[in-house]
Protein backbone atom coordinates (compact mmCIF):
# COMPACT_ATOMS: atom_id res chain seq x y z
CA UNK A 1 0.00 0.00 0.00
CA UNK A 2 2.81 2.16 0.73
CA UNK A 3 4.09 2.50 -3.17
CA UNK A 4 0.71 3.16 -4.33
CA UNK A 5 0.58 6.49 -1.53
CA UNK A 6 3.72 7.58 -2.75
CA UNK A 7 2.99 7.27 -6.71
CA UNK A 8 -0.04 9.58 -5.63
CA UNK A 9 1.40 11.94 -3.85
CA UNK A 10 4.41 12.22 -6.45
CA UNK A 11 1.52 13.29 -8.64
CA UNK A 12 0.19 15.90 -6.73
CA UNK A 13 -2.58 13.78 -5.18
CA UNK A 14 -3.53 13.65 -1.83
CA UNK A 15 -3.78 9.85 -1.08
CA UNK A 16 -7.65 9.04 0.40
CA UNK A 17 -8.81 5.64 1.02
CA UNK A 18 -10.80 5.57 -2.40
CA UNK A 19 -8.04 7.04 -4.19
CA UNK A 20 -5.91 4.56 -2.90
CA UNK A 21 -8.16 1.70 -3.92
CA UNK A 22 -9.32 3.52 -7.29
CA UNK A 23 -5.33 3.85 -7.98
CA UNK A 24 -4.70 0.63 -6.95
CA UNK A 25 -7.20 -1.02 -9.66
CA UNK A 26 -6.55 1.20 -12.78
CA UNK A 27 -2.83 0.60 -12.12
CA UNK A 28 -3.19 -3.36 -12.67
CA UNK A 29 -4.72 -2.68 -16.17
CA UNK A 30 -2.12 -3.55 -19.30
CA UNK A 31 -5.08 -1.81 -21.51
CA UNK A 32 -7.34 0.84 -21.65
CA UNK A 33 -10.28 0.95 -19.33
CA UNK A 34 -13.61 2.52 -19.02
CA UNK A 35 -15.65 4.15 -15.89
CA UNK A 36 -18.29 1.22 -16.66
CA UNK A 37 -15.21 -1.26 -16.22
CA UNK A 38 -14.10 0.35 -12.95
CA UNK A 39 -17.95 -0.30 -11.96
CA UNK A 40 -17.50 -3.82 -12.32
CA UNK A 41 -14.15 -4.52 -11.12
CA UNK A 42 -15.43 -2.41 -8.06
CA UNK A 43 -18.95 -3.01 -7.21
CA UNK A 44 -18.87 -1.48 -3.56
CA UNK A 45 -17.91 1.82 -4.66
CA UNK A 46 -20.47 4.22 -6.01
CA UNK A 47 -19.93 5.67 -9.54
CA UNK A 48 -19.44 9.69 -8.60
CA UNK A 49 -16.31 8.36 -6.02
CA UNK A 50 -14.71 6.54 -9.10
CA UNK A 51 -15.31 9.56 -12.04
CA UNK A 52 -14.14 11.94 -9.43
CA UNK A 53 -10.36 9.40 -8.69
CA UNK A 54 -10.00 8.92 -12.63
CA UNK A 55 -10.58 12.30 -13.83
CA UNK A 56 -8.36 14.08 -10.87
CA UNK A 57 -5.46 11.06 -11.92
CA UNK A 58 -6.19 12.22 -15.70
CA UNK A 59 -5.28 15.99 -14.51
CA UNK A 60 -2.40 15.14 -12.56
CA UNK A 61 -1.05 13.09 -15.45
CA UNK A 62 -1.29 9.22 -14.03
CA UNK A 63 -3.63 8.66 -16.71
CA UNK A 64 -4.27 9.46 -20.31
CA UNK A 65 -7.60 9.76 -21.15
CA UNK A 66 -8.98 8.61 -24.54
CA UNK A 67 -11.62 9.38 -26.99
CA UNK A 68 -11.71 6.63 -29.43
CA UNK A 69 -15.42 7.79 -31.25
CA UNK A 70 -17.08 4.77 -29.32
CA UNK A 71 -19.26 6.66 -27.37
CA UNK A 72 -17.42 6.03 -23.84
CA UNK A 73 -14.65 7.59 -22.49
CA UNK A 74 -11.95 5.40 -22.00
CA UNK A 75 -8.80 5.91 -19.96
CA UNK A 76 -5.24 4.25 -19.59
CA UNK A 77 -2.22 4.29 -17.22
CA UNK A 78 0.39 6.80 -17.97
CA UNK A 79 3.57 5.09 -18.49
CA UNK A 80 5.64 7.77 -19.65
CA UNK A 81 9.52 7.67 -18.78
CA UNK A 82 10.67 11.49 -18.50
CA UNK A 83 8.83 14.09 -17.01
CA UNK A 84 7.11 15.23 -20.23
CA UNK A 85 3.64 13.62 -20.35
CA UNK A 86 3.88 12.45 -23.98
CA UNK A 87 0.79 10.96 -25.66
CA UNK A 88 0.85 7.72 -27.54
CA UNK A 89 -0.69 6.21 -30.31
CA UNK A 90 -4.01 4.43 -29.60
CA UNK A 91 -5.62 1.74 -32.09
CA UNK A 92 -9.41 1.00 -31.66
CA UNK A 93 -11.04 -2.11 -33.25
CA UNK A 94 -13.42 -2.16 -35.50
CA UNK A 95 -15.28 -5.63 -34.29
CA UNK A 96 -14.22 -6.23 -30.86
CA UNK A 97 -14.22 -2.31 -29.49
CA UNK A 98 -10.82 -2.70 -27.50
CA UNK A 99 -8.68 0.20 -27.73
CA UNK A 100 -4.81 -0.49 -27.12
CA UNK A 101 -2.48 1.70 -26.07
CA UNK A 102 0.42 1.82 -28.39
CA UNK A 103 3.41 2.55 -25.94
CA UNK A 104 5.85 2.65 -28.55
CA UNK A 105 4.35 5.21 -31.07
CA UNK A 106 4.50 8.04 -30.42
CA UNK A 107 2.10 11.11 -32.00
CA UNK A 108 4.32 12.65 -34.92
CA UNK A 109 4.98 16.51 -34.47
CA UNK A 110 2.68 18.18 -36.75
CA UNK A 111 3.89 21.55 -38.23
CA UNK A 112 0.82 24.02 -37.23
CA UNK A 113 0.41 27.10 -39.06
CA UNK A 114 1.76 30.53 -37.46
CA UNK A 115 -0.25 31.86 -34.32
CA UNK A 116 -1.67 28.46 -33.44
CA UNK A 117 -0.45 26.39 -30.26
CA UNK A 118 -1.14 23.34 -29.41
CA UNK A 119 -2.14 22.59 -26.17
CA UNK A 120 -2.86 18.66 -26.34
CA UNK A 121 -3.42 15.85 -29.36
CA UNK A 122 -4.94 12.76 -29.98
CA UNK A 123 -4.10 10.19 -32.24
CA UNK A 124 -6.41 7.13 -32.79
CA UNK A 125 -5.95 4.90 -35.52
CA UNK A 126 -9.12 2.20 -36.10
CA UNK A 127 -8.56 -0.84 -37.82
CA UNK A 128 -8.84 -5.10 -36.91
CA UNK A 129 -6.63 -5.56 -34.28
CA UNK A 130 -4.47 -9.07 -34.21
CA UNK A 131 -6.77 -10.95 -32.28
CA UNK A 132 -9.97 -10.12 -34.26
CA UNK A 133 -7.92 -10.50 -37.30
CA UNK A 134 -6.70 -14.44 -36.49
CA UNK A 135 -10.92 -15.09 -36.43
Amino acid sequence: MKRIEEQLIEHGVKPTAVRILVWEQAARQQETFTLSDMEGWMPHMDRSSIFRALRLFTEHQLLHEIDDGTGQQKYCVCRCTNSRHLNHIHFTCLKCGQTYCLEDYQIPVVALPPGFVMEEAEYVIKGVCWQCNDR
